[in-house]
């Protein structure tokens, strides 16, 4: 999918996925564009932060959902130790594209990285505004080096941007100037569409609420009461039933 024909046309849906289960689920729904966000750091091994995501383990999990993705367009998030230079940048990159057969990568700022990896026959998604693999706090990025970076990454060849904690008339702004698609998460309705963490939205973490993101569905009650009534039935005896146990008969 060419995601940069949509702007102007239609907003663009995007969504995390870290696993073949949910990456089909996203993909059957619709979605457009499924990142394998470095986020999975926090979300699935239990981090505090993404900065200690390794590139085996965006490799792990990008091979995972290139297997459940039929239609959307896969990217990789590239982690902070793959974009210390460009000779690391390009090694991992083509080994997540070798191993895993993803060729689009995402890239948190660093203009230089992005043209590098385009040079090199690699899409690219750009980041700007909050980029958490450099970020102490997680705060709303204001002021004109927002709207710099992002024409710097698209100069260098990106197909599109993340605008991630950007206030909505300064995203509004950047979308207007760059002739590539902006992505928001914290950035607006302006943007020429949309990402959440996918466990986010779907309310796995009940204690994460911050000001951008909207829940639609309590999973986490869900499947909390699911457990507790299977934990249930197993101690009363009652699972699994006769119609759930294999007998003699051949």
């Amino acid at each position: 999918m060419d995601i940069r024909k949509l702007k102007g046309v239609r907003k663009i849906s995007a969504l995390t996925a870290y696993d073949f289960l949910m990456a089909r689920v996203v993909d059957e729904a619709g979605i457009d564009v499924v990142l394998v966000g470095d986020s999975l750091g926090m979300v699935v091994l239990g981090a505090c932060d993404t900065k200690g995501v390794t590139i085996e383990d965006m490799i792990r999990h990008t091979g995972a959902v290139m297997k459940g993705v039929r239609n959307a367009l896969v990217v990789c998030d590239l982690p902070l130790e793959s974009c210390v230079s460009v000779s690391r940048v390009l090694v991992d990159a083509r080994k997540v594209r070798e191993i895993t057969g993803c060729g689009c990568m995402k890239i948190e700022g660093k203009p230089e990285l992005v043209r590098a990896l385009v040079s090199a026959g690699f899409e690219v998604m750009g980041h700007t505004g909050l980029k958490p693999q450099e970020a102490d706090t997680f705060k709303v990025q204001r002021g004109d080096f927002v709207l710099d970076e992002a024409k710097a990454i698209e100069a260098a060849g990106a197909f599109s941007i993340v605008l991630e904690c950007v206030p909505a008339d300064l995203a509004c702004r950047i979308t207007d100037e760059l002739r590539i698609p902006t992505i928001g998460i914290g950035a607006g309705v302006g943007c020429d569409g949309q990402i959440l963490v996918l466990p986010d939205m779907l309310g796995l973490n009940p204690d994460f609420k911050p000001k951008f993101l909207r829940k639609y569905a309590d999973v986490y009650g869900v499947a909390k009461n699911a457990v507790k009534r299977y934990k249930e039935d197993v101690e009363k005896g009652i699972f699994p039933s006769a119609s759930e146990s294999y007998g003699q008969d051949k």
